[in-house]
Formats: C-alpha cells, sequence, structure tokens
C-alpha cells in the first residue's frame, strides 16, 4: 500500500529464482498477492516510481512466509473434538489475529494522515509568514 506521494500509486512487480516474472502491476495504490512458492531461493521484489520522479512515496508491504503453526502442539494430530478449553483458545486466537490486522489497518490510516497534516501545517506556515510580510510592506 502506498502511504504517501503523489498520486497513492507505484509500479510493482514479483519475481522468482529462475527470473521469472509471477506478479506485475502498474500504477497501483494497494492490492494484495497471495501466492505459493514452488521453486526455493530468493525472490525478488521491485518497487518503481520512475513515471512520477518527482514526488517520494513511502510504501507498506507486508509478507507471510509458510502456514501458521498449530496453536496447541498436539492439536495437528488429534482425533477427538477439543475440549472448551482449547476451543476458548482458538477463538481467543482468531480474534486477537483480527485485532492484529486492525492495528495495522490503523497504523497505515494514521501514517497518512500524520503526513497530510505535516503537509498542510508548512503550507499554513508558509502562508502566514507571507500574509506577515504583506502586512509590513503594507504598513510601511
Amino acid at each position: 500500500q502506498v502511504i504517501t506521494g503523489g498520486h497513492y500509486d507505484v509500479d510493482c512487480y514479483v519475481e522468482d529464482p529462475n527470473g521469472r516474472t509471477i506478479y506485475k502491476e502498474t500504477k497501483k495504490q494497494y492490492d494484495s498477492f497471495p501466492h505459493r512458492t514452488e521453486v526455493q531461493g530468493v525472490y525478488t521484489f521491485c518497487f518503481s516510481n520512475e513515471f512520477s520522479t518527482f514526488s517520494h512515496k513511502t510504501i507498506y508491504f507486508d509478507f507471510q512466509v509458510g502456514d501458521e503453526p498449530p496453536i496447541l502442539p498436539e492439536m495437528s494430530n488429534r482425533v477427538t473434538a477439543l475440549t472448551q478449553m482449547e476451543s476458548a483458545c482458538v477463538t481467543i486466537h482468531e480474534a486477537l489475529n483480527t485485532v492484529i490486522d486492525s492495528q495495522t489497518h490503523y497504523r497505515l490510516r494514521e501514517a497518512q494522515d500524520r503526513s497530510r497534516a505535516e503537509d498542510l501545517n508548512g503550507r499554513v506556515s508558509y502562508w502566514s509568514v507571507g500574509e506577515t510580510l504583506i502586512l509590513f510592506v503594507v504598513s510601511i
């Protein structure tokens, strides 16, 4: 997701270790890309801003590697139903994952809003200095 800068868009591509492009998008503000790897090695992520060289951009990206391990060690090979305590643990775990996703979303929104506020503060400061100078010129 592009947090700040320009029209909030950026080019992106992902290559596997063999150099094959597995994802490519242009001028996107945000996107999600699920992919199960088939080849081991180093994957390349490239974010390009060459179409908008005058505006700097801040980008947030997150990726998850591997499957989530089971909450309790013996849950993966369990044949019987879960106990009430184990069910409660699973429910709490899922709720906490939702909270983590919400916190990430709110942090991104806060970063965008902070950037806008700082930009607006700078514009107001320049306008105030300009008005002060004009006031001095008129009063003289």
